[in-house]
């Protein structure tokens, strides 16, 4: 790993469910190995529906239940300067992943992947929005997002 502090956006709809939960689980797999000062990790959303509110309080709930803490955050939409700042932009989900490439200036676009796309314990290529369902979809999300996480952070260990 390079001595250069690596930043990584994860990116949902809103910003209140998904990408917040993978800034939030991000943030602790970082810290639990003794790494948080050489990473920049931040969530957005690809739309304004939620600026400036926390995590959806099930969101929060879930995380809370395995030790993330995610009560610090606030929704943002996706900034134009985003895409010059990150190393990794990283979408939940295909929708959200092709908003992104059309908006990364072309020199930026290869930042811009799905998070799943790190993890070898699921063929999904979506984290599923959890929002309109139950507990349980807030659980596989974290599920998900987890072993996500631990994969993206040994990827970026081996540069």
């Amino acid at each position: 790993m390079s001595d250069r502090k690596q930043s990584i956006l994860f990116v949902c709809m809103g910003n209140i469910c998904r990408s917040p939960t993978a800034e939030g689980v991000f943030r602790k797999v970082v810290a639990d190995a003794g790494l948080s000062d050489l990473f920049e990790i931040d969530s957005a959303g690809t739309h304004a529906y939620h600026t400036n509110e926390p995590p959806d309080r099930r969101a929060r709930a879930a995380a809370e239940s395995r030790g993330v803490v995610l009560a610090d955050i606030r929704a943002r939409r996706v900034f134009d300067e985003d895409f010059e700042r990150f190393d990794f932009i990283l979408a939940m989900d295909e929708d959200n992943l092709r908003l992104l490439q059309e908006r990364s200036p072309e020199d930026h676009r290869a930042k811009v992947r799905l998070f799943l796309e790190f993890s070898a314990a699921t063929t999904e290529s979506d984290v599923p929005d959890p929002y309109y369902g139950g507990t349980a979809g807030f659980e596989r999300v974290l599920d998900l997002v987890e072993a996500a996480s631990k994969a993206l952070l040994q990827k970026i260990r081996k540069q």
